[in-house]
């Protein structure tokens, strides 16, 4: 049987996925960043304060990212001067990302603009009924 497109959990999780997704990129927007180059920032920027330095593989576990693509966003981020990469003294084959100190001012703000959009977002929801789902959604097998 049919689902009406109103009555399918995917197609309204599509549709909130877009509104917000266009929310995120028009907050990153002034800032010059896109939203991945946003996550893979804010992720180096908290493990680095957090007495960090992850590798490119580390940072894309903790982004959920795919591999090569964080490799040519951080690309895109070191040429921007907000991150720095070098060799890994214990892996020469392995990248350690270190947040520039632009990009330690610049995180802080993109976290914040994302963080406003995400209270405007979610202000329908409970913030424990949203963190709840959510969470379930994201990580079905905890």
């Amino acid at each position: 049987m049919a689902l009406n497109p109103g009555d399918s959990p995917g197609f309204l999780l599509w549709h909130a996925t877009l509104r917000w997704q266009r929310d995120i990129t028009a907050a990153l927007g002034p800032l010059g960043l896109t939203h991945v180059q946003f996550v893979l920032l804010a992720c180096a920027w908290w493990l680095n304060t957090h007495g960090e330095q992850p590798n490119q593989l580390d940072l894309a576990r903790q982004a959920g990212t795919d591999v090569k693509m964080t490799s040519q966003v951080l690309r895109a981020l070191e040429a921007k001067g907000l991150v720095g990469r070098e060799v890994d003294a214990a892996d020469t084959r392995a990248k350690r990302v270190n947040v520039t100190d632009a990009g330690a001012e610049l995180a802080p703000r993109a976290i914040a603009a994302v963080e406003s959009v995400d209270a405007s977002f979610f202000q329908p929801v409970a913030r424990d009924d949203a963190l709840a789902l959510l969470s379930r959604l994201a990580h079905p097998d905890s």
